[in-house]
C-alpha cells in the first residue's frame, strides 16, 4: 500500500501544484488510488452520476487526473501510458455526460424513433488528439455529435429527432465544460462538425455521409483518419466510419490533394 509519504508521491507533489492541492485538501485520497499502473474501468464510474452529474464528473476527473499525474511524475510512467489514460478518462467523462443528458431529455420528450418505430441512438466521435489516444493534461477535446436517423420522439411532448439530439449535444457539452466551484471537466470544441459553426450541433449519419462525399474538404479527410467513436452507440459509430472510408482513403489522388498535402507539410 502506497501512502502520502511514499517518495514517488512526494516527488509528484513537488512537481505539480495540482497534485499538491488535491492531496492537501484530501490526504486520504491517495489510499484509494491504484498506482500500480493498472488502468481502472472508468466506463463503470459514470453510472453513479445521476444524483449530481456536474459534481460527479468533476470529482471523477480530479481523482483520475491526480492518479495519472502521480504515475507520470512520481513513477516515471511511459508517455504513451499517460496519453492513453488521459484519453480513456475523456472517453468515460463524455460517455457519462451523454448518458445523463440523454436520460434528462428522454424524460421530457420520450425516446427518439425512426419512421419504422425503431429507437434512434446517438454517437460521439472523438477527433484530433482524443481520437488518436494522444490527449495531454491541458488538451481540450474535439467532438462530433451524430445520430442514427430522422424521426420524432414518442413522448407526450414530442419533438423532431434533430432537435432532440441538438439539445443532447448542447447539454452534454455543458456538463463537461461549465465552470463550477469544482472546476470544469474538459473544454469542448465542436467546430470540426459538418459545416462548422453554420451546421447543427448533431446531424444524422446519412446527412453527415452526404456532406463529406459532396462538400468534404481535404483537411476534413485528414481529420477523419484519427476519428473514433467514444460515447453513445459505439457500433453505430464504427459502421459510419466504414461508410466514410471511400472519402477518407481515396482510390486516386488528384492535383488538389497533392497540393494540400504539400502545403500542410511545408
Amino acid at each position: 500500500m502506497i501512502d502520502a509519504q511514499h517518495p514517488a508521491v512526494l516527488r509528484a507533489r513537488a512537481a505539480s501544484r495540482f497534485v499538491d492541492q488535491v492531496l492537501s485538501r484530501d490526504p486520504d485520497a491517495i489510499g484509494a488510488m491504484d498506482l500500480s499502473g493498472t488502468r481502472p474501468d472508468l466506463r463503470q464510474a459514470p453510472s453513479a452520476l445521476a444524483e449530481d452529474p456536474l459534481r460527479g464528473l468533476r470529482e471523477l476527473r480530479r481523482r483520475e487526473m491526480t492518479r495519472i499525474a502521480i504515475r507520470a511524475l512520481g513513477f516515471d510512467a511511459p508517455l504513451q501510458e499517460t496519453l492513453t489514460d488521459l484519453s480513456a478518462l475523456a472517453d468515460a467523462c463524455c460517455s457519462g455526460a451523454l448518458e445523463q443528458s440523454y436520460a434528462l431529455l428522454r424524460e421530457r420528450h420520450g425516446e427518439p424513433r425512426d419512421a419504422q418505430g425503431e429507437r434512434v441512438r446517438p454517437v460521439v466521435l472523438g477527433m484530433g488528439k482524443l481520437g488518436g489516444h494522444e490527449l495531454n493534461f491541458s488538451s481540450d477535446i474535439d467532438l462530433i455529435f451524430l445520430h442514427g436517423s430522422e424521426g420524432v420522439t414518442d413522448g407526450a411532448n414530442a419533438i423532431e429527432n434533430e432537435r432532440f439530439f441538438v439539445r443532447l449535444a448542447q447539454e452534454t457539452g455543458r456538463l463537461l465544460s461549465a465552470q463550477t466551484e469544482h472546476g470544469i471537466v474538459f473544454r469542448v470544441d465542436t467546430m470540426l462538425r459538418p459545416f462548422g459553426s453554420a451546421g447543427p450541433m448533431s446531424i444524422s449519419l446519412d446527412a453527415a455521409e452526404e456532406y463529406y462525399q459532396t462538400h468534404g474538404r481535404e483537411w476534413e479527410r485528414y481529420a477523419m483518419i484519427k476519428a473514433r467513436p467514444i460515447a453513445g452507440d459505439l457500433a453505430l459509430g464504427e459502421a459510419f466510419l466504414k461508410r466514410l472510408r471511400p472519402f477518407v482513403y481515396r482510390r486516386y489522388l488528384d492535383f488538389n490533394a497533392i497540393v494540400s498535402l504539400r502545403d500542410r507539410v511545408l
